[in-house]
This record gives structure tokens, sequence and C-alpha cells, in this order.
């Protein structure tokens, strides 16, 4: 990989090179983190690309540009590119009602009142979920660790596939999830508010049965492959195994960090039997750099398009309803971004208004994160992206997504 200058790019390199020694001594060297990667893209072109720290517990071998990391939730950029890959096709539309396409959706209802034990009660909906809710997360779902309310303790409960509704790797296929998720009540009417949910997942299935493709097929054939990110799937395969990093969880102030999946017997070693378009893909930086670059790009890298330029402005655009931020729409406790001035837009997060969110950036930014502390942003105005790259959950335990933004914009010229 060849760095372009940053000074021919906008960037003073003295500052840019205080990215690095920030994170190896607030983060590495106190053990907070067990790696970091960073790579920062500037016109098309990577001015800064540095790796720190070990792969994998009791080793020296240090990360690289070849690590393989979980990227969790920032699968759902990828899961709504897909989706609007479809809808340029003319086979569904942002505005298609969810059940037109799974009928197990027809008659969910909105939570009134039971739970812990007792029977729900629900009242129909006066408007239909739709693709739309699925993709801005205000479709009444939610996910099961919130720990905030009774449906998301139903999520967590047995159902009829012996698990909860979100154990990708359990014995459930996408039919049995949807099926499981669609006998619950809804947190919300669609459209009322905004919580961090499973409707990614919910839009993984919706393709599948639009495109008549399993999820990683759609994926591989229609995005990865083109878009030539060839270390980016569901699953590790054998002869990449060595390259995918231990990954860690927080364990409280006595434990600190411990071991969540070890990268030589990793989860992700096989495939799963749901997959999942909320959270299951496993990338490297360099992979997801060129996603970055092609949605930079309005949709096109390499002579490759995947989307119009104008859907791109269109997913990038705050779909709230009012135009409303997070901060007042919000029911969720746990999210991949901070909520003052950001909108939501058909699959990231976009920045409306910079002084709320009391960081450098700019109005139409978007971005998002993985629960494992991954994340990237994306910024049409400065022509700049950053992705991050680590595997430590949860992602806001602590704010190093905020730091390395202000690092980054305070080294432009």
């Amino acid at each position: 990989m060849q760095l372009k200058a940053p000074e021919k790019h906008g960037f003073d390199a003295g500052r840019l090179n205080r990215v690095d020694a920030f994170v190896k001594e607030r983060y590495l060297d106190s053990g907070r983190l067990p790696h970091a990667q960073i790579l920062i893209s500037r016109d098309n072109e990577i001015i800064h690309f540095s790796s720190q720290g070990a792969a994998r517990e009791g080793s020296d071998r240090p990360i690289d540009e070849g690590s393989m990391f979980r990227i969790a939730s920032m699968t759902k950029p990828v899961t709504s590119v897909a989706f609007m890959m479809l809808v340029e096709e003319g086979r569904v539309a942002v505005d298609t009602p969810v059940h037109e396409v799974l009928p197990q959706f027809k008659d969910v209802g909105v939570y009134q009142s039971g739970g812990a034990g007792a029977p729900f009660a629900t009242r129909p909906l006066d408007e239909p979920m739709r693709m739309l809710d699925l993709l801005r997360h205000t479709a009444g779902l939610t996910y099961g660790f919130q720990y905030r309310s009774n449906i998301d303790a139903a999520y967590r409960a047995c159902t009829s596939n012996a698990g909860p509704v979100e154990n990708w790797y359990g014995e459930a296929d996408i039919n049995a999830f949807i099926a499981d998720l669609a006998r619950l009540p809804l947190e919300f009417a669609p459209g009322a508010a905004w919580n961090y949910s499973v409707a990614t997942d919910v839009l993984g299935a919706v393709i599948e049965r639009v495109s008549g493709m399993t999820l990683d097929r759609f994926f591989e054939e229609k995005i990865f492959t083109p878009l030539k990110m060839h270390d980016t799937g569901f699953m590790v395969p054998a002869q990449k195994a060595d390259r995918l990093t231990d990954c860690y969880v927080w364990g409280g102030p006595a434990a600190g960090r411990v071991m969540y999946d070890r990268g030589e017997s990793s989860m992700w070693l096989q495939k799963p039997r749901l997959l999942s378009g909320g959270g299951g893909l496993v990338s490297t930086a360099l992979d997801y750099h060129r996603f970055c670059l092609m949605l930079a790009n309005g949709g096109e890298l390499g002579g490759v398009r995947l989307l119009g330029r104008k859907t791109v402005d269109l997913m990038t655009m705050n779909h709230l309803p009012g135009r409303s931020d997070l901060s007042t729409l919000s029911q969720s406790l746990f999210s991949e971004t901070q909520n003052g001035g950001v909108g939501f837009g058909l699959g990231f997060a976009v920045t409306q208004d910079v002084a709320r969110t009391m960081i450098p950036g700019s109005a139409g930014e978007f971005y998002w994160g993985g629960m494992f502390s991954t994340s990237f942003f994306i910024d049409p105005v400065e022509k700049l992206h950053l992705v991050f790259m680590t595997q430590l959950s949860p992602s806001l335990l602590y704010p190093i997504r905020r730091e390395l933004k202000t690092l980054i914009y305070s080294a432009l010229t």
C-alpha cells in the first residue's frame, strides 16, 4: 500500500502524527484497547494508515493491513446499500409496507400492556411498518440487550427455537427469526420514535425474499466482488483464519477487558445459520475503505457503479419524521452515535447541526460504528473519511470515536 503525502491533501503532518501517539498513550499503553488501526483518506487517497498492538493474546505478532475484524453494526450500511440496489431495479420501494414482502408482519400490534409472565395486550397499527422504518430504525423493533422494556425482555426469553431472538449462532434460520419476531408486539407505532434495533436484520430478510438470493450470496456477487472487497464476509475461510484478531468485552473495573472470542477458535470461522444483515460481517480496514470510497463517489468505484448518485444523496439525507433529531426521538439506551444534532438517513447517522455535536465536522457527514468499537465516517464536504478498527465491546465505553474525529479535523489546514 502506497500512502500519499498528507501535506498535498490539506493536512499538517505533524498534527496528524498526534493521532497515533494519542491512541498509544491513552488506550494501548493503558491496556484499555488491545489494538488499534486507523485509516484516513482524503481526495480518494489514503494519506494515513497505522496499526498498533498485538493481533492475539500471548503473541507478539502485531495487527497489520491484512488483519480481519468483526465489524458488527458496520454491516448495517452494507445491507442498506443492498436494499437500495433493489429499489433502483424497481423490485421494491422505500415506502413499501414490510408485510407485502414479509406477510408475518401483517397483523403485528403495538404494545399496550403485559410482559414479565403476563400476556401481551396490543393495539392495531394506524399505518403499516414500511421499509423506510427498517432503514431508519423507526419500525418499533428493539434489541434484547438494551434491558429497558418488557419487549426486549421477550426478545431475550426462549422462543420456539429454544434461544433468544438474536441468537445468530443458534438453530434458527432467517425464516424462524422473522416468525419469532412477528409474534411479539412493537414497542411503538412505526414512525413514532427511534429505537436501535434488529430492523436491519429484517431488511436482510427482505433482500433475500425480493432477490431470491441468500444474503451472503447477494453481498458477494453484487457488492464485495465488484468492489474488490475480497476479505469481507459472514465467516473467515480456513486459509485466512490466522488473520482474524482476538475480540474482547469489558469485564468491569476489577477485571478490565476479558476475552470474548479468540481468533484461533472464533465463532466467525464457521458459517452462521442466521445471516445477520445487522451485524454479522468480518472485514478489513482496506476493504471497508473501498466501501466508503464507493459511497463518497456517489455510488461508483473503479468504473463499477452500485448505486446512482441521487440514490446516495437520498440515503444520506435526514429521514426522521418532521426532520427531527435523535435527541428528540430516540428511546434507545444503546446506539452507535451521540444524539445531539444528529439525524438518521437510510442506513446511516447524518450530522445536521455541527454545533450541537460539540466536535468539529461538516453538515451532511454520515457515519456509523459497531459494538466492538469499530467506526467510520464520511465527510463529503471535506472529501474525507476515516475507518477505525479495534475489538472491544461495548462501543461507548470510551470516547475514542469523538477524540479521533477531533484530532483528525484539528490537523486540516
